[in-house]
């Protein structure tokens, strides 16, 4: 049977030990911690995801202010926004919570990330964050990568020279993901929705990064035995949270897994707070 990787109870170290350096920093006069999230539209898992981000944040000392904006929101006003918290030395962090409303366009999408300063980029999305990462110095890491990686460190997951297979090639997850197993010594294979013999592929695999929102692409013979699994899809089905991997099949073969939810979901909030205490740390203290 598998070692079950539990995002909450690293989560709950990460923010233990968020909490105490926030404190000391504080104490030594330093800036508290202030995160700007941006929530345009009425997406109720967006609403429940910020609401998350909100107490979360309370718990480890950081300040959170989320303005809300309606659907209809253009995208010039967002853009102001963003300017304004931007220029704000007291912001620290800002997030632009997806998916934006349907009359933003995809293009106005991107100008609205490029927009966010890269130094309070917390999500890890600017290009310059994403080629710092390419380039192997790293400034922010977008967060759910980020967790995938400090779970695979916390099992005692071997990397260096052993094969990964990461599934999906988004910049939020799939790309960032495979720049960080690169940089950990690892073989990286990045498949998507035109691979072709995926299976195969993937029972090749000593790490599965399971990455395209679709429940139960990845079967449980697909598993290399042995290998670590990590399952960052959430799909609802029937009213039910489930991964993108059949967890139940996929656990009698892996060495190490991640349920869902309870696995990557609960690190990536962690992240984006390290991210936002980051963030201050580099920042000069608000006037």
């Amino acid at each position: 049977m598998s070692q079950i990787l539990d995002g909450r109870a690293l989560a709950r170290d990460l923010r233990v030990q968020i909490k105490r350096e926030v404190k000391a920093m504080v104490a030594a006069g330093g800036p508290r911690p202030k995160l700007a999230v941006i929530l345009a539209g009425e997406d109720p898992a967006s609403a429940v995801y910020v609401r998350n981000k909100e107490k979360m944040a309370a718990r480890v000392g950081i300040d959170a202010v989320t303005l809300r904006l309606p659907a209809d929101v253009p995208a010039a006003a967002l853009m102001a926004e963003i300017d304004r918290l931007n220029a704000d030395p007291s912001v620290h962090g800002i997030l632009l919570q997806l998916p934006l409303p349907q009359g933003i366009s995809a293009e106005e999408e991107i100008a609205l990330l490029e927009r966010v300063d890269p130094r309070k980029d917390v999500d890890g999305f600017h290009p310059d964050n994403l080629g710092l990462l390419m380039a192997g110095r790293p400034r922010f890491v977008a967060c759910t990568p980020q967790g995938c990686m400090r779970l695979l460190e916390a099992g005692g997951v071997p990397l260096a020279g052993r094969q990964a297979v990461v599934i999906g090639r988004s910049l939020i997850v799939g790309k960032p993901i495979a720049q960080l197993l690169l940089a950990a010594d690892a073989t990286v294979t990045i498949c998507h929705s035109r691979t072709q013999a995926l299976a195969e592929i993937v029972r090749q695999a000593d790490i599965v990064i399971a990455a395209v929102g679709r429940p139960g692409l990845v079967g449980g013979d697909w598993i290399k035995p042995g290998a670590a699994v990590i399952d960052v899809g959430v799909n609802s089905v029937e009213g039910a949270l489930v991964g993108d991997v059949d967890f139940e099949a996929a656990a009698s073969r892996a060495g190490w897994i991640t349920p869902v939810p309870g696995g990557v979901g609960p690190m990536t909030i962690a992240c984006l707070l390290e991210n936002t205490r980051q963030a201050a740390l580099r920042a000069r203290p608000a006037p």
